[in-house]
């Protein structure tokens, strides 16, 4: 059962996308909509329809779905078969919402792509301008039951034959830019990449320096907030 909240000046909007950052983008959105005690609402867009969605994506749906019940979310919205910018979407349900701070994930264009055509961020800026933006970048701290991991550091993927080979000094041959979380107790790199690709963040697997595959690796993982470790 929802309680009623105190603070209907102030409301959150959580936009969310596939991959796992967005659970941690959920937990933030849910921090500050407790410490406000106002409500929190979850979003994510989609061009296509929610039928037509793989099964990988549907699973992240539910799961969202989930976190907005256990923290008594005003609603999860679902804006599928949806042809417009996602900025004005975003804009759109803002303005419905009442929402005053939106909280959105690091974007995924890339620098060439921003000069081009202009980012998400400075869109929303144009089209909402009196909201707060939260911008949460990939968590740097990685937690798992049966592993632990140390801070993640920059790192790069190059291509090798029929893998990829992790390498910590950026040249012309880097094909993903991203974060590797080592492994503790390990001589060697192994552990976690965490990285964007096309629209979505994913993490795979790094085995004494190769990755053999691009497959998103599901963990049940705890992500830290660096404001726990200032």
């Amino acid at each position: 059962m929802k309680t009623m909240k105190e603070r209907m000046d102030e409301s959150i909007l959580v936009c969310v996308y596939y991959g796992p950052n967005g659970e941690r983008l959920i937990q933030r959105g849910c921090k500050i909509a407790n410490m406000l005690n106002c409500p929190l609402y979850i979003l994510t867009v989609d061009p296509k329809r929610f039928d037509d969605l793989d099964a990988e994506k549907t699973n992240y749906i539910t799961r969202w779905k989930e976190l907005a019940e256990q923290h008594s979310a005003e609603a999860f919205i679902l804006k599928d078969n949806e042809k417009r910018p996602v900025h004005q979407v975003i804009a759109e349900v803002a303005r419905e919402k009442h929402v005053t701070q939106i909280i959105i994930g690091q974007t995924a264009q890339s620098r060439w792509e921003q000069i081009a055509k202009g980012s998400i961020i400075n869109s929303l800026l144009r089209e909402i301008p009196f909201v707060d933006l939260h911008i949460i970048s990939v968590a740097r701290y990685l937690k798992n039951p049966d592993k632990h991991y140390d801070k993640g550091i920059r790192a790069y993927l190059i291509k090798e034959d029929d893998h990829y080979r992790i390498i910590f000094k950026h040249t012309k041959d880097v094909e993903y830019e991203g974060i590797f979380f080592k492994e503790l107790g390990t001589d060697f790199n192994n552990g976690i990449f965490k990285f964007i690709k096309g629209t979505e963040t994913l993490q795979v697997h790094v085995d004494e320096n190769i990755v053999k595959s691009l497959t998103n690796v599901e963990m049940d993982t705890t992500i830290e907030d660096e404001d726990d470790y200032l």
